[in-house]
């Protein structure tokens, strides 16, 4: 069986996504319900998911928590609250008894698009995470390279709560770079509170080409290397991936690039690991 750690649902009459701009976006400019999930798992391993937020609104995450009230597979949500507002842990404990609240397993913030690489290490986003981890959520870093150094310190800040790494921290695959992003991976790691989704690749190779496991293995090394197979979790980043790849694709790519794992850490990476970090 797999868990597929990362995937999104919206529906543009409902609301904007801000985040898609550029023509290149245009394949994800229409509505994404809980019935083109199922549709594109079918004929998959994948039996539970984890639903996790889109746009820094805060009535998104309980619409995501009546979802997984009432959606098949879709087993844990990981929600939005602003971690600079001064009422955050109160937020935080709305959600939490929200009818639906059960479901909600962690919280996210699009950290990649802050204009401040510390953004992270601010001393109003620093409190928002105190209540964070008083909440007993995890927190997703939704970061890219330049962000790591910042996320370091933070997983450093605070050693009992456990953070999840998105994307690997979206490398630039099309470009070829591994540096300073791999140094700053391992560093990362050495958090034994990190934890990192293997998700998110194939958006970051080139678009245009057919999804290519070869391309994505030195990234894809780095990360088994420095969190090993049992700090590491499946994610399709669907419908985020149709961009590259289908999902289908996707996780194909994945039992791919850990083709050289054992058959019980690769269970690790694909079914366990994610159970127990979500309490599944």
């Amino acid at each position: 069986m797999t868990v597929d750690t990362h995937h999104h649902l919206w529906d543009l009459d409902v609301r904007d996504q801000p985040w898609m701009t550029g023509s290149e976006m245009d394949p994800l400019r229409c509505d994404f319900r809980p019935a083109d999930l199922q549709a594109a798992m079918r004929g998959t391993s994948v039996d539970a998911t984890v639903l996790v937020q889109t746009v820094a609104d805060p009535d998104e995450t309980p619409e995501m928590l009546v979802l997984a009230e009432t959606v098949d597979r879709v087993a844990a949500v990981v929600g939005w609250v602003d971690l600079t507002a001064k009422d955050a842990r109160e937020r935080i404990g709305r959600l939490q008894t929200h009818p639906s609240g059960g479901w909600l397993r962690g919280i996210r913030h699009q950290v990649e698009d802050e204009p401040d690489p510390d953004w992270l290490i601010r001393p109003d986003v620093l409190a928002g995470l105190g209540a964070v981890e008083d909440s007993g959520l995890l927190y997703e870093l939704l970061v890219r390279p330049h962000q790591l150094p910042a996320a370091i310190k933070v997983a450093g800040q605070f050693p009992q709560m456990t953070f999840v790494l998105d994307h690997c921290a979206k490398p630039d695959v099309a470009a070829g770079e591994l540096e300073p992003w791999a140094s700053r991976i391992r560093a990362l790691a050495a958090h034994p509170n990190v934890v990192c989704k293997l998700s998110g690749l194939v958006t970051q190779d080139d678009w245009a080409a057919q999804p290519d496991p070869s391309r994505l293995r030195a990234y894809a090394e780095v990360v088994l290397e420095a969190f090993g197979p049992s700090r590491i979790m499946f994610g399709s980043d669907w419908p985020v991936c149709l961009l590259a790849a289908s999902y289908t694709e996707v996780l194909g790519v994945a039992k791919d690039l850990t083709a050289g794992l054992s058959d019980a850490e690769r269970v690790a990476v694909f079914d366990t690991t994610a159970r127990e970090i979500y309490n599944l």
